[in-house]
């Protein structure tokens, strides 16, 4: 063989192996930059480093804040089922759990809200930071900020257990908290709403005199969870009755989840004192939000073929009771200036000023705000007789609040507060007597901590299930 064949073949064989080099290479870049693809849902911090970027997350933090209120199958919903305003009519154990008020610590639906509430804080003190550094103006954008974080906190307190645990989620390594009382949480979600009102100030522009009024609004129910009814009182005189600040919805970017769950997937139905499909079994501790056929929260069975048959829910089983309270894309008040005299009214029947009480609740149903889609009159709504006792005014106070505020995250609260503050007991409280799903109610009057926080070595269980 000649010398140039052998070069050639050694050639070739180099060449081959170059080749071979490059494929392998070029294979490999191909396989690293599939596995590296972006994962839209992941945002490097370097990049809201900015005024844009700063703003951005302030946005999410308010979609999160909107998921947490009205925006998702979450603890206003739930809330209600513990209670009287709804009942459940859906396939999912964990809604008959809730309604049935024997809730399991893995209770999918709890643990989900649980999440999205401290979600909130997280995303509210990340936009915080953020907003002072790159975008301090307008101020009310971080007070707003403060509102979301205080409002979360604040709903916490006012319908998880005692020893439920505040992380910090906000930092480069979280920091994982420790249990903490209701009474501690109502006072973290005071100083967050103080932190508002301190950046906005006495400034008189739009944004800020929503935001001053809607923390205002939010610290005087705060007050109301800490049992001081005359603090939380004198905050609250100068909220105008129409005031409100709201979550708002499109068919584009999500529907009112007090229209959707209830009326388009009826999983769930307006709650009664008289439950069973042949109103036969007495719940006693319940108002009753269906047969009461109050103008404030229109109510009726669900008819098909041309209204002979009574429509079942989502169950197959249990007969739709529907409200025309919300329609899909309704705005849904967070707080408002019913909530401001429900807070007045609260107070003076507290402290036995039964006709002070009288002449605010009398004054509403004078002239009835509009509640969702429903506007009653003052012909619908004559005025109350005084009640003669304390006890008897407490009782037609809580009642005329559930009409005004139905489904908007208060009824919980109210009713712990009922035992707490005013030694109510639960079998005249909560929902009690057999379950139309079989069975007696539980004993549930708050929701638990659910056992994922157990992945932090602070948390072991709920330090006690008191109201």
């Amino acid at each position: 063989m000649s010398q140039h064949a052998r070069f050639s073949r050694r050639a070739a064989g180099a060449l081959a192996a170059v080749a071979a080099l490059v494929l392998a290479a070029a294979c490999t870049d191909v396989k690293t930059a599939l596995l590296s693809a972006p994962d839209p849902d992941l945002i490097d911090p370097s990049l809201v480093q900015s005024p844009d970027g700063a703003n951005a997350v302030r946005i999410g933090a308010l979609a999160r804040f909107r998921t947490s209120t009205a925006g998702s199958d979450g603890i206003w919903l739930f809330g209600g089922l513990v209670t009287d305003e709804w009942s459940t009519s859906s396939t999912f154990i964990q809604n008959d759990e809730a309604d049935q008020r024997k809730m399991a610590l893995n209770n999918g639906t709890v643990t989900g809200f649980y999440r999205t509430l401290n979600q909130v804080r997280t995303a509210s003190n990340q936009a915080i930071g953020l907003l002072r550094t790159y975008a301090p103006t307008p101020a009310a954008n971080i007070a707003e900020m403060y509102f979301a974080r205080a409002f979360a906190e604040m709903q916490i307190a006012q319908d998880f257990c005692n020893g439920v645990v505040i992380s910090n989620g906000a930092v480069a390594v979280p920091v994982a908290g420790s249990p903490m009382t209701n009474v501690q949480v109502f006072n973290m979600a005071v100083a967050s709403y103080d932190s508002a009102l301190a950046i906005v100030g006495t400034a008189t522009d739009a944004s800020s005199t929503l935001i001053r009024n809607a923390a205002t609004v939010g610290k005087a129910r705060a007050l109301i969870g800490l049992n001081q009814h005359t603090q939380a009182a004198a905050l609250v005189a100068a909220i105008a009755t129409s005031f409100t600040y709201d979550v708002t919805f499109s068919t584009t970017s999500g529907d009112n989840i007090l229209w959707s769950q209830p009326n388009s997937s009826q999983r769930y139905t307006v709650g009664d004192s008289l439950e069973g499909n042949g109103r036969n079994l007495l719940v006693t501790g319940a108002q009753p939000f269906f047969s009461a056929q109050d103008p404030r929260l229109p109510v009726s069975y669900t008819v098909t073929n041309a209204g002979r048959d009574t429509l079942k829910s989502q169950d197959g089983l249990t007969f739709s009771r529907r409200t025309t309270l919300w329609a899909r894309s309704t705005a849904v008040p967070v707080v408002n200036g019913i909530d401001a005299r429900m807070v007045e009214a609260e107070a003076r029947a507290k402290s036995g000023d039964i006709a002070g009480m009288m002449t605010i609740l009398n004054a509403l149903r004078a002239a009835p705000p509009k509640l969702g889609e429903v506007q009653a009159t003052a012909a619908q709504l004559p005025a109350l007789a005084a009640p003669a006792t304390t006890a008897a005014a407490v009782d037609l106070f809580f009642r005329e609040k559930g009409f005004w505020t139905f489904s908007r995250g208060q009824r919980l609260s109210d009713k712990r507060r009922l035992m707490r503050q005013y030694g109510r007991t639960e079998p005249t409280t909560f929902p009690t007597g057999q379950h139309y799903r079989g069975g007696p109610y539980g004993t549930d009057v708050n929701f638990p901590t659910p056992i994922d926080e157990r992945n932090n070595p602070n948390f072991n269980a709920c330090a006690d299930r008191l109201p």
